[in-house]
């Protein structure tokens, strides 16, 4: 029995997806940038696979180059001025409407298949590297992965793993079943997909069994020698920073594996009652007053703390929790809303200093006594 993916539904989903991101960007402008699209939407799962996908679009075209019969490729001149040409190409995206969105969907349904399998999604990755590269492979792609990477981060650089690929793949599905509990679920990742349109799991998922998934079809630059791409990790935004697994050297018969991080939780629901009386009752220096939209009156200190100590490092996980508080109408349905998706979902200790910081601002945000 194996879980049952309405492969139509993503297809719908992904097209109406990009449609919506493309009409919202295009509406004032021709084309698009590298620059942009890394901010395009509020999932930086989903930009991000759309860099990776214009990366290989250039490794792509450089490989022809090199496989003119007429020249001689491995010159140290042709090499430098071909690396330096190739370097300012990717610097000089310019993508236009058209071409944008079957990127888009290709994006989504690659940040779908890596939310809910990401055991699958990774295993796929090593296949497609070649056989003697595998570890360059994943070295270079690791600046695309921003959901679930520990999944895989691990085996980067690892000393002991060769060429086979056999090892690479059971070595992912023994570190994910580790390190499972400790990464973030599936709802939140895809809920921030929601920014655009709300995806249904329920409907993608149709049966309830054992998982086994198929991979879905797939602002100028200051002038430097690198390539736009090498500068990806210098642009990404903040990103959940997890200690990487410690690995043992491997043996292959038994390899040793990281423990799981465990997140602390005392389990208890938030009350509404409680903390409005808690908050009207103390004086709080310098924070009286209304603030407006939580999702654009965060301090810097404030998203930084907040994204590390009660969201994984997800900015993503933060900017939707906040527009979603934005929306509840009171007090109590916002503080219900923090109950239901992230109390328990991110095991919040709702006592400690950051949770009662960002409580507080929810409570000067409805102005309630």
């Amino acid at each position: 029995m194996t879980i049952q993916i309405n492969s139509n539904y993503l297809e719908k989903y992904a097209s109406e997806y990009a449609s919506i991101v493309c009409e919202r960007f295009f509406s004032n402008k021709k084309y698009i940038t590298g620059q942009d699209i890394i901010k395009l939407t509020s999932s930086t799962q989903v930009n991000f696979f759309v860099i990776k996908r214009l990366f290989e679009l250039w490794q792509e075209e450089l490989a022809k180059l090199k496989s003119n019969p007429y020249f001689d490729y491995r010159d140290i001149a042709v090499h430098d001025a071909l690396t330096q040409f190739m370097n300012v190409l990717s610097r000089r995206i310019k993508v236009e409407k058209d071409d944008l969105k079957p990127l888009v969907e290709a994006a989504v349904s690659q940040a779908v298949f890596l939310a809910t399998d990401p055991v699958g999604y990774y295993q796929s990755e090593v296949s497609k590297a070649p056989d003697s590269k595998i570890n360059d492979y994943l070295k270079e792609n690791k600046k695309y992965y921003k959901w679930h990477d520990r999944a895989v981060s691990f085996l980067i650089d690892k000393a002991g793993f060769g060429h086979d690929k056999g090892e690479y793949l059971r070595a992912i599905s023994a570190n994910y079943q580790v390190v499972k509990d400790s990464l973030e679920s599936e709802n939140l990742l895809l809920a921030t997909l929601g920014d655009v349109k709300a995806f249904n799991l329920d409907a993608y998922l149709e049966k309830e069994n054992e998982p086994t998934f198929s991979a879905p079809e797939t602002k100028p630059v200051q002038e430097t020698s690198s390539s736009f791409f090498d500068q990806m990790e210098e642009e990404k935004p903040v990103e959940r920073k997890v200690e990487e697994p410690k690995v043992e050297e491997p043996v292959y018969k038994e390899p040793v594996y990281a423990e799981p991080v465990s997140k602390p939780s005392n389990g208890a629901d938030l009350n509404p009652s409680t903390l409005k009386s808690r908050f009207a009752s103390q004086s709080y220096k310098g924070m009286k007053g209304v603030i407006g939209e939580l999702s654009e009156s965060l301090a810097i200190n404030q998203r930084f703390m907040f994204t590390k100590e009660l969201f994984d490092g997800n900015s993503d996980l933060l900017t939707h929790a906040l527009k979603s508080i934005d929306d509840c109408r009171t007090f109590n349905e916002a503080i219900q809303l923090v109950n239901q998706r992230y109390v328990h979902e991110l095991n919040w200790e709702t006592d400690t200093e950051p949770v009662q910081e960002f409580l507080l601002l929810i409570y000067r945000k409805f102005d309630e006594v």
